[in-house]
């Protein structure tokens, strides 16, 4: 009984999201909302929390990530281009020039990633700064590390091909 009951929690552990989705949408089946609506909705809630989420980290770091406010457009433009097409009368100016802005905004969330400040390297000696809990450390401790890392990967992968 034991073994039946650890085999069942390991596979929802494995396959949570996959529990959830079908969860959710036996309730979108038994409450018989329309489906699109349930799509907004759950955009919507996405939407809020992303907003919780950048006021918790601007709460605790003091600082918004650009990151988090464009993921939050992202996802509200998202959400009004599913309304937008789900309507009768569509109108495929206001849809089209909605999908412009997503991929503006994609740009933005790439360029945001690629230029974050969390990384600071002026030189062998300069010190890396993380945003998360993760300690300082000069550039030329991590390079070490890494070299320490590629050699030992090299031995094992040697040691495999044998």
């Amino acid at each position: 009984m034991k073994k039946s009951l650890l085999k069942i929690q390991d596979f929802l552990g494995s396959y949570f999201e996959v529990v959830v989705a079908a969860a959710i949408f036996i309730i979108i089946l038994i409450t018989k909302v329309p489906f699109s609506s349930a799509i907004i909705l759950m955009l919507e809630f996405i939407v809020v929390m992303e907003v919780v989420k950048m006021i918790h980290d601007f709460i605790q770091k003091k600082k918004i990530r650009l990151r988090f406010v464009v993921d939050l457009f992202i996802i509200f433009l998202i959400r009004d281009v599913i309304i937008l097409s789900t309507h009768q009368n569509r109108d495929y100016f206001d849809i089209t020039f909605l999908l412009f802005v997503i991929s503006i905004f994609f740009i933005f969330r790439i360029l945001a990633i690629k230029y974050s400040p969390g990384v600071i390297k002026i030189s062998q000696d300069a010190i890396i700064e993380y945003e998360d809990e993760r300690p300082n450390a000069k550039v030329k401790d991590v390079k070490d590390e890494i070299r320490t890392i590629d050699k030992l990967k090299g031995n094992k992968e040697e040691s495999d091909n044998k």
